[in-house]
């Protein structure tokens, strides 16, 4: 499949993976392999990058995977600045998936705190993907200021219930001046490759792989579904109609054939 470029870095795998919900560490690292992940997310409030022997960093190759630290639970810009320089003191990674969510319930990324991060983040070296509500003036405003990607949601967080902002994500995809990512709520590789056939740059995908009977197995799903709407969008989907068109003609060389036979 072809490269995607994020902030200058190739990767082969447009099918990067979250590590929260896993069984275990096993289950974690099985899941990643059968991706072939290349972009994996880690919370900063659930990882301790000072330790070793970390039960979400021993499931990763570093050598293979980029970690994508991530703000998950910061409530404002401020906290989320903070969280994000503390990792990058930490760990040295300049990379990190802004996420700002206020509300515990519905878990929905907060927009004016979300610009106002982006752009001190920006500011001060960090290569930024900011998760959003699929709010096409928003990812314009976001990639004004120095985001590397965008990262609007398919339907919230963990509810594996598909893309449910096809036409903002559209719009997202159409105005793109870098690449989208679409995160949160995929639930099935279908979903995936739906988004994929889209024309979107990659997906994130967690709890549809950790949840899963076997999550080795489901993210080999995700991994081909990925790939397929990748496939499909560069070779060109064909445009939906509202009336039938037969694939077969129905006049032409049948009735001359009839013709020579009388």
């Amino acid at each position: 499949m072809d490269e995607l470029i994020i902030a200058g870095r190739a990767l082969r795998s447009r099918l990067f993976v979250g590590t929260g919900k896993f069984s275990s560490p096993q289950a974690l690292r099985e899941a990643i392999a059968a991706a072939e992940a290349e972009v994996v997310t880690v919370a900063l409030r659930r990882v301790n990058l000072q330790e070793a022997g970390d039960p979400t960093l021993s499931a990763l190759d570093q050598d293979r995977q980029l970690i994508l630290p991530n703000t998950s639970g910061a409530r404002d810009a401020q906290e989320a600045v903070r969280v994000a320089k503390l990792a990058r003191a930490i760990s040295r990674i300049n990379w990190i998936k802004l996420e700002i969510t206020p509300d515990p319930r519905y878990l929905l990324p907060d927009p004016v705190e979300t610009l106002k991060a982006t752009e001190q983040l920006v500011a001060d070296g960090f290569v930024v993907l900011p998760y959003i509500n699929a709010d096409p003036i928003l990812a314009k405003r976001l990639a004004d200021a120095g985001a590397a990607a965008v990262m609007p949601l398919g339907s919230p967080i963990g509810t594996n219930q598909g893309i449910k902002t096809r036409d903002s994500i559209r719009i997202i995809i159409e105005q793109a001046t870098v690449p989208v990512v679409v995160d949160a709520g995929l639930g099935a590789p279908s979903h995936a490759a739906e988004a994929m056939e889209m024309g979107a740059d990659a997906v994130l995908v967690n709890t549809a792989l950790a949840v899963a009977r076997d999550p080795g197995s489901m993210a080999r799903a995700f991994k081909l579904g990925v790939e397929a709407g990748r496939q499909a969008y560069l070779a060109g989907l064909g445009a939906t109609q509202e009336q039938a068109e037969a694939s077969s003609p129905l006049t032409g060389f049948l009735h001359e054939n009839a013709g020579q036979n009388n």
